[in-house]
């Protein structure tokens, strides 16, 4: 488990450097922290066509939301839900996945949640809303 997380966070330290290069990394953390608010973030919904909509204004493959969906479902349930995808999204979920969780522990839950009201905004939204 160790080595996983020593990898984790090599790449955590290589793929910053090159976000600007790697849209489709900043989209995988964009998608992931949607995800993440929906879950940890009481009251919060995710707008999955607006993620769709966020992937072509960046210019990213159709299909690549529901990639990163099934990714992200594969790795959090342990491979119960979703599906394995190619390596490198699998690795930029991975490296989103630590980058996130930091960000909780280091904010705080609550506050982390207040963040992402302003950073995600259009693509998550109040339950109902």
């Amino acid at each position: 488990m160790r080595y996983g997380f020593l990898i984790a966070g090599l790449l955590l330290i290589a793929v910053p450097a090159q976000a600007d290069d790697h849209p489709r990394s900043t989209y995988v953390t964009l998608v992931l922290q949607a995800f993440a608010a929906k879950v940890e973030c009481p009251g919060t919904d995710v707008v999955y066509q607006d993620l769709v909509q966020k992937a072509q204004q960046m210019q990213l493959p159709d299909g690549t939301t529901e990639q990163v969906r099934k990714a992200i479902a594969y790795m959090h349930t342990g491979g119960k839900m979703g599906e394995k995808q190619t390596d490198d999204i699998m690795a930029e979920v991975a490296v989103a996945t630590q980058a996130t969780d930091l960000d909780q522990r280091r904010l705080g839950m609550g506050n982390w949640c207040e963040k992402q009201k302003t950073n995600l905004a259009g693509l998550i939204r109040a339950k109902g809303g």
